[in-house]
């Protein structure tokens, strides 16, 4: 069993699913997925910091020959024996000698074979996977103390090469994580470990630059502000998030133009754009190419999509939900303030208000389920998506619908602020049209709650006591 680990932060649910597979009498295959710099090589080797027995990882843009050469380093350093293995000269020869160095180590405790970045290992004609089918297949699926963990940031290759593998390793793994970033309570916990005594507010503010990347969050020094962490992280010639651009999309994709060309559109439109609307603002081919590359993003966690109400697939809508590429391409990529003072000029204009705006609505699509809870329908099943609508006369956007089962619909208003927030008059009217204008146009005859989602609530007046059912904190988004 996995003995307590306090270096692991947060990550319950996936440090069961590995206590689980030690506990078990028989092999396992694991396949671990997510983006880059989220923390799977971390997780597995504190996990099985005791049971680890081989590990090795692939490197972006090396020969087969290279791979090889490094996978023999590591397996004679792992052996520590005078004789040594030969350089193999394929995959197959590889994992046989792997196979004979498992064999020569007697234990009926489990043993972790850890591959990671195996798209990386998995080079053109190299015969890789083939090999690690055989070898599963033919011999570690017969034991019953064998871990083989296979990780890799290309979560779509995962998915497409591991998961749903349509030749040997079909339907071979056992069991299977997406890493996703930490979310609002996860990094709270893992500044706090770091000795971080920021509020909440400017925790959010740090989340909306970097989102809950592990790595780019232990870039946060514990005696800075908030906008002193985002000046020196981002606005930095040496700074980690200045050019992390370009190295997360080439070691996700081996062709990442039109991956960046498509997060690129999606930037420029924080309400999102059908998949016919990419197409043509990019001058892209339609085609099942571009199906396939929005799949990709949407695996890598950059993309995320939803269907209004009533509406086709035609009409899905597709919007960045990648917290630092956002940033990246909204504040960095173009900037031309000076270190020191870039951050504080950005958050004077209106560019700041409107991205902080859509960043913490983000953040609140992703955290719908503590939204349920505070609004005590987590036991409610439910249908989240947004709602746009325009003509010639009228038009109106719902930042979160929350379709219930129980024939209501909570119709989310979402506002970052630094204050209690305020309903005026002619902002109470705007919220009447919107509501009028959804229910005519959906023709819903659900009942319609209008939930404010706000950092400090709502301030009491007339407006707010006829307009508003329920109220939702930035508090209530750090419950677990």
């Amino acid at each position: 069993m996995i003995t307590k680990n306090q270096k692991i932060i947060g990550r319950k649910k996936e440090m069961e699913v590995l206590s689980n597979v030690l506990s078990s009498d028989k092999s396992e295959f694991v396949a671990v997925y997510g983006r880059r710099r989220v923390g799977k090589t971390y997780l597995i080797n504190n996990a099985f910091r005791k049971e680890l027995f081989f590990q090795f990882s692939g490197t972006l843009n090396t020969s087969m020959s290279q791979q090889l050469t490094n996978f023999n380093i590591t397996l004679n350093d792992i052996s520590k024996s005078k004789k040594k293995y030969p350089k193999p000269s394929n995959w197959f020869e590889a994992l046989e000698q792997l196979k004979a160095l498992l064999l020569k180590h007697k234990s009926k405790h489990k043993k972790v074979i850890f591959f990671d970045e195996l798209p990386w290992l998995d080079t053109m004609h190299s015969g890789f996977l083939q090999a690690l089918d055989y070898f599963w297949n033919s011999w570690a699926s017969k034991q019953t103390n064998i871990v083989l963990v296979v990780c890799g940031s290309a979560a779509a290759w995962m998915i497409n090469k591991i998961i749903f593998n349509k030749g040997g390793l079909h339907n071979r793994v056992t069991q299977q994580i997406r890493l996703l970033p930490f979310n609002l309570h996860e990094t709270e916990l893992y500044l706090l470990h770091k000795k971080n005594k920021l509020t909440r507010y400017q925790l959010t503010q740090l989340y909306m630059c970097f989102g809950g990347v592990p790595h780019y969050l232990n870039e946060i020094k514990p005696n800075l502000s908030a906008a002193q962490n985002i000046e020196n992280c981002c606005f930095s010639p040496s700074g980690l998030l200045n050019k992390e651009f370009e190295k997360l999309f080439t070691s996700l994709f081996d062709d990442s133009i039109i991956h960046k060309k498509i997060i690129s559109i999606l930037a420029s439109r924080y309400n999102g754009f059908t998949r016919n609307e990419i197409i043509s603002k990019g001058k892209l081919k339609s085609g099942g190419y571009i199906s396939d590359v929005l799949d990709e993003l949407i695996q890598s966690g950059f993309v995320d999509f939803s269907t209004p109400p009533n509406k086709t697939t035609k009409d899905t809508i597709y919007r960045l939900c990648d917290e630092y590429t956002l940033f990246y391409l909204k504040f960095i990529k173009h900037n031309k303030y000076p270190y020191r003072s870039a951050w504080h000029t950005i958050t004077q204009s209106p560019a700041y208000l409107a991205w902080s705006g859509f960043a913490f609505e983000t953040i609140c699509l992703k955290h719908s389920q503590q939204i349920k809870a505070a609004l005590g329908i987590e036991n409610v099943a439910t249908h989240q998506s947004q709602w746009q609508f325009k003509n010639k006369h009228k038009g109106a956007q719902i930042d979160l619908l929350i379709d219930r089962t129980d024939n209501c619909i909570n119709v989310c208003e979402i506002k970052f602020t630094k204050s209690i927030f305020e309903i005026t008059k002619n902002y109470a009217l705007n919220l009447e049209n919107k509501l009028d204008l959804f229910s005519q146009e959906s023709k819903t005859r659900k009942s319609l709650f209008l939930t404010v989602i706000s950092n400090y609530g709502v301030k009491p007046n007339s407006y707010a006591t006829n307009l508003v059912t329920s109220t939702v904190l930035l508090n209530d988004l750090y419950n677990f």
